[in-house]
């Protein structure tokens, strides 16, 4: 009799792959609107794609809005983990420290991902608002933006 619970993954999510070069490929991705929160779409009504660094992007913004654990559907790498700052109870300095460090790390298990650096910050109450500066393995760079809210 079949086992009820396997052991293998049936599906496993798909991996960035690096060429036979050695250099790591980006590949293509939909376009998402965050402020929407809807596919972009042409005037014929197909979702439009995005390739390269704009993927990449795509993927690191969607990274850093999405709780680590908290999604069955991706791997055990994949988001952050913002919300164990509350626990925390740190001072503004101490949490952005924190907000550097979870970013960094969310960010750099992509192999697209080379650097994330330049952050900057600003508070209302307790949200605190990050833009950081993010590099490619390719050299190509783009800004991005969260908000974390603390207490």
């Amino acid at each position: 009799m079949p086992s009820l619970f396997p052991t293998e993954n049936v599906n496993p999510a798909p991996e960035i792959t690096e060429t036979s070069a050695g250099q790591v490929f980006f590949g293509k991705s939909w376009r998402f609107d965050f402020e929407k929160g809807d596919f972009v779409l042409t005037p014929s009504g197909r979702v439009v794609e995005c390739g390269d660094v704009d993927a990449w992007l795509e993927w690191c913004r969607k990274a850093l809005m999405t709780s680590r654990y908290y999604f069955l559907a991706y791997s055990r790498n994949y988001g952050q983990e913002f919300e164990d700052l509350i626990a925390l109870h740190l001072n503004r300095a101490g949490n952005e420290s924190e907000i550097e460090r979870i970013a960094a790390e969310c960010l750099k298990v992509d192999p697209r991902t080379a650097g994330v650096n330049d952050f900057s910050f600003s508070w209302e109450e307790d949200k605190c608002f990050f833009t950081c500066a993010v590099t490619s393995v390719s050299g190509e760079s783009g800004n991005l933006n969260g908000m974390v809210v603390i207490g």
